[in-house]
């Protein structure tokens, strides 16, 4: 069984985290420089999984001030990363969405990409809401919700729609 390690990423992790994102992604994809603030603000973690000293994926998670609501940014594996890293990964971000006392985790994921959709829904996710025209080449991305704590935490629905006068930032999606 292979096995990795989650951690928080570093700074020494840049240049893999770049790598794994230009492997993952054909558009929107996070720069080094993106990267390398959420490794120093407060209200990103960024966690990475390791094996055998070399990080094999990502997920990078967005904490609001005032908001109970967690928002999953982006999640990558390298397309040789063990098996389970994503689960891993997402593991770590609910880990955290709960220490910090979120009542739920929210995601956008390109709408054809069923492997990913497939790690969320088998995770608790629930779709809640479509986004037109969401990514940079014009692909629409769907919406989804995971509940932490009770089922019935969550009363209020997310818009079907991005808010008007802002643009909806990107995925997370798994590779």
């Amino acid at each position: 069984m292979t096995t990795f390690a989650i951690r928080r990423g570093v700074a020494g992790d840049l240049d893999r985290l770049v790598d794994i994102e230009q492997a993952a992604f054909e558009t929107d994809l996070l720069s080094r420089r993106s990267f390398a603030g959420a490794l120093t603000s407060r209200p990103s973690c960024l966690f990475v999984a390791e094996r055998n000293g070399r990080v094999a994926g990502y997920a990078l998670a967005n904490f609001r001030i005032n908001s109970r609501a967690c928002r999953l940014f982006s999640l990558a594996c390298d397309p040789l990363a063990p098996k389970g890293c994503g689960r891993g990964l997402l593991a770590a971000v609910e880990q955290e969405a709960l220490r910090r006392g979120c009542a739920s985790i929210r995601l956008e994921v390109r709408e054809t990409n069923a492997r990913a959709m497939g790690l969320y829904e088998t995770a608790g996710f629930r779709r809640i809401g479509r986004y037109e025209a969401y990514y940079e080449d014009g692909a629409p991305a769907l919406r989804f919700e995971k509940a932490l704590g009770e089922p019935d935490a969550l009363k209020t629905p997310a818009p079907a729609a991005a808010p008007q006068g802002r643009t909806p930032r990107r995925r997370a999606a798994a590779r």
